[in-house]
């Protein structure tokens, strides 16, 4: 087997020699001695990372607005806030503090962000009779709308007041207008008809209506940027039978679908956008398609027809091309749905000609951004890596980075400054600035939010390869307990990742899915396979999943657990295994197909698929892995799940699910908690209440989650 090592410091050591980017090159040479000195990472500290997401330069690229998210353990909730960095002051301010603020974009003359909000309106709080009518006011009128704030100061206020969902939103190129999307409101005469036949009935399917895109003069918005007295905030009074759109909004284009992103062209008054179902649910792969609009008329004309999820807009400066790209495992532009790597094209509107773009990158393209002088700059993930590249045409090459993984890139609208994330196992996730991508060690930081991690214990890791039964090399990744690189038998935890269209790499992660650090931390040998089906590695290597959805991964995990034990890595009387997602959905086969594991985690996982693929909201994907329907494919669908086989299990078996998940209903928590019980098996069930597929309601949940998924693994690993 082949082992690569990759030693990390602690940035304690060497920020003195080393810039805070640069110090991943710098931080492979071993020196144990000091590693072991610090104390490793707790669980209420790894639970207080920040993490970022989708920070935005100004257009002269001086200043940047970024978002985080943080628990609020107090509120039982995450906060959502916003900071502003400048250049000549150095450190982040915080810019919002209601703590629902997000998806920031600046005004291309810098005077103002804009950004979408559930905050509460504005209010006279003096002409509430008593907190109850204020308090009533504020759950009334709570919704997501586009907010303006000056980022030189003063108060933030919002776009328009009525109670209308924004989809998405863009600024107009010279700044003047913002265009903004929401569901198509209904005349009250049609509202209150649907209330009194219907009343709360859902009508499945039927009730869902498309989507309006709408645009609103800045100048209206700064008129209307006023107190409103709380005893006069009211609807206003419009004809029942005349829809009202918010005040001063024109009405340019009406969809089927949601509008989902609105990309104006840099000049001229066309625009483009891409749709999806209003239901959110990926069945019908023409529901996501790209249009253009010509800036006149009430019709946009579509320009996509294919199979395949197209988001990401962007325009070339001189709006003679429009890129976007489909990420991985979002269908492909050239057949019927299928499933490949990240790819980004470039469309000509006057002809309606699509490319690929950096064809030669046999890794998955993860997103990108357009310097001001149309050069391309993408993320590529290749094998455990996530690097920058520039594209040109179907060409690609690697930027001269350092080590790990690069996210959340964006550009300057003038000049060459690119802002980007970057992290790495033990280096934690950060934002840097360069005004050269030709070199980028040199960037310099923007952000030191999650700088107590460099107070900890490092994590010592090294990339692991085995070679499958079928021939096919596999690739995963070993995360050491401080102190014990390079030791031999270890208990260890194969965390699995899901996806599966993802793969487990050189990043750092800290939250309640990824929790291989606090692992390492506890003392286990961690064990983070990229099986058949991860990208990275190929759109063959992918695609061979389908149609053994579980089988071929679970195959290759375990030929690498068996290879890990083969060479004295791991010691076999300690093994352990847990996943989410799709990481749930193997680790409920794998338990069916060994009894090696001493004790097994997973969450939101399938143990059927039929079921599953009628309540996944992702059932486009479902039924390509199991090479059909439920009815084209009935033996697939039971010889590929877990429930069938539950008589083979003999792991004591911690499980959880969120009760408002669509995407692996909680259903399917049930009916594997019910198995085990009928089996005899040591188990248990945690259930947290309103919570989706991904735990982002309360803080807590994630939290009591991975501290009795480690207390179980402790109990029974060494029984």
């Amino acid at each position: 087997m082949t082992i690569v090592s990759h030693v990390s410091l602690s940035h304690a050591f060497l920020s003195r020699a080393c810039s805070a980017l640069a110090l991943a090159a710098c931080c492979t040479v071993p020196a144990y001695p000091q590693a072991v000195t610090l104390p490793p990472i707790t669980l209420d500290e790894f639970f207080s990372a920040t993490q970022l997401r989708g920070a935005r330069l100004a257009a002269d690229g001086t200043a940047a607005v970024i978002p985080t998210v943080t628990p609020d353990w107090k509120h039982d909730r995450f906060r959502h806030d916003l900071w502003l960095w400048r250049e000549k002051t150095g450190a982040p301010t915080l810019l919002t503090s209601s703590g629902h603020d997000s998806a920031p974009e600046w005004s291309p003359d810098g005077r103002y962000i804009a950004f979408v909000s559930d905050r509460t309106l504005p209010v006279d709080e003096e002409t509430a009779t008593d907190k109850h009518d204020s308090d009533k006011h504020d759950e009334d009128n709570r919704t997501d709308r586009v907010w303006l704030i000056d980022p030189n100061g003063g108060e933030a206020f919002p776009l328009y007041r009525e109670k209308l969902a924004v989809h998405g939103f863009a600024w107009a190129p010279q700044g003047a207008d913002i265009y903004f999307s929401i569901t198509e409101p209904l005349a009250k005469d049609r509202q209150d008809a649907d209330k009194s036949q219907w009343k709360d009935v859902t009508r499945w399917r039927e009730q869902e209506h498309g989507d309006v895109l709408l645009r609103i003069p800045l100048a209206t918005a700064l008129a209307g940027n006023v107190v409103v007295p709380l005893a006069s905030h009211k609807d206003v009074e419009v004809a029942p039978n005349v829809v009202a759109y918010p005040k001063g909004a024109t009405v340019l284009v009406h969809s089927n679908d949601e509008i989902e992103q609105i990309a104006p062209a840099p000049v001229g008054p066309s625009l483009a956008f891409n749709t999806r179902p209003v239901s959110h649910r990926v069945e019908s792969m023409p529901n996501y398609e790209i249009f253009l609009w010509s800036g006149d008329g009430s019709t946009a004309k579509q320009v996509t027809h294919n199979d395949a999820i197209e988001s990401d807009l962007a325009w070339s400066p001189d709006a003679k091309t429009l890129y976007f790209q489909v990420h991985a495992a979002g269908g492909a532009l050239d057949a019927k749905y299928h499933d490949v790597q990240g790819r980004i094209y470039q469309l000509d509107p006057a002809s309606g000609a699509v490319d690929r773009l950096g064809a030669d990158f046999e890794g998955s393209w993860e997103g990108y951004t357009i310097q001001a002088n149309g050069r391309m700059i993408a993320q590529g993930l290749a094998g455990t890596e996530v690097q920058l590249y520039s594209i040109d045409g179907k060409s690609s090459h690697r930027l001269v980075g350092v080590p790990g993984t690069y996210g959340d890139i964006d550009a300057a609208k003038h000049g060459n400054r690119i802002l980007f994330s970057h992290s790495a196992i033990s280096q934690p996730t950060e934002l840097y600035a360069s005004d050269d991508v030709e070199h980028l060690a040199a960037a310099k930081p923007v952000t030191n939010f999650n700088v107590l991690f460099t107070q900890r214990a490092p994590l010592q890791w090294q990339t692991y390869k085995w070679t499958t039964d079928d021939g096919a090399a596999a690739e995963g990744v070993l995360i050491y307990p401080p102190g014990k690189f390079g030791a031999r038998n270890l208990r260890m935890l194969t965390l699995i990742h899901g996806g599966p269209a993802d793969a487990d790499g050189n990043r750092f992660g800290a939250d309640w899915y990824d929790w291989a650090g606090l692992a390492a931390a506890n003392g286990w040998l961690v064990f983070r396979p990229n099986y058949r089906g991860s990208s990275g590695y190929g759109d063959k290597f992918m695609a061979q999943i389908e149609p053994h959805l579980v089988s071929r991964p679970g195959k290759d995990i375990l030929e690498g657990v068996d290879a890990l034990v083969k060479d004295g890595i791991a010691d076999a009387q300690h093994l352990t295994i847990g996943g989410y997602s799709y990481g749930g959905y193997m680790t409920n086969w794998l338990i069916t197909q060994t009894t090696r594991f001493k004790a097994a985690v997973t969450g939101a996982g399938a143990v059927e698929h039929a079921a599953n693929w009628g309540n996944d909201d992702l059932t486009a994907d479902d039924a390509w892995y199991l090479g059909g329907t439920p009815w084209e494919k009935p033996d697939m669908y039971q010889s590929e799940a877990a429930l069938f086989q539950f008589n083979k299990v003999k792991t004591p078996t911690h499980l959880v699910a969120g009760n408002a998940d669509v995407r692996v209903s909680y259903f399917e928590g049930i009916v594997m908690e019910r198995a085990l019980q009928n089996l005899g098996i040591p188990h248990t069930f945690l259930v947290f209440p309103g919570e989706g597929h991904p735990l982002a309601k309360n803080p807590w949940h994630g939290y009591i989650k991975v501290r009795e998924e480690l207390k179980w693994l402790e109990k029974f690993s060494t029984q």
